[in-house]
């Protein structure tokens, strides 16, 4: 991941509109801040160090987001904030990552499906012996 998108990422991650951020960095105009997201213009080192102020987080951290916990940041997610609030690195997922991701979690709740299946069935035949059990006992 390129220094833009960790950039926007944290933004995100942070509830920043762009416009708040252009503001926070001294922007003329939401543009020029909206090009540094995009990648279209490199960030100075000068540059960095605002935007880290103005996320609140060390240039460390925004440098070395691709390490630890995965996570893949969607939105406005209060208990990841939390967590990262409590130095939790994160490791960002491609849309691609996330969709592999996905369809393995799917086809563990497809297996998961299927051995509530098979215990079911198991309960229920079980019930039926007991039931021919206690019939017999009575007779």
């Amino acid at each position: 991941m390129d220094v833009h998108e960790k950039i926007k990422v944290m933004r995100l991650f942070k509830g920043l509109t762009q416009e708040q951020m252009a503001e926070k960095l001294g922007y003329a105009s939401i543009q020029g801040y909206a090009k540094l997201e995009r990648g279209e213009t490199d960030p100075t080192l000068g540059n960095l160090d605002d935007i880290t102020k103005a996320l609140g987080i060390s240039l460390q951290d925004l440098l070395g987001l691709n390490e630890s916990n995965v996570v893949n940041i969607a939105g406005n997610c209060q208990q990841i904030r939390h967590n990262y609030s409590q130095n939790v690195a994160l490791t960002l997922l491609t849309e691609t990552q996330c969709a592999h991701e996905l369809d393995q979690t799917r086809l563990l709740l497809q297996e998961r499906d299927k051995e509530f299946e098979h215990l079911n069935t198991e309960n229920s035949l079980l019930r039926e012996v007991i039931e021919l059990m206690k019939t017999r006992n009575t007779q």
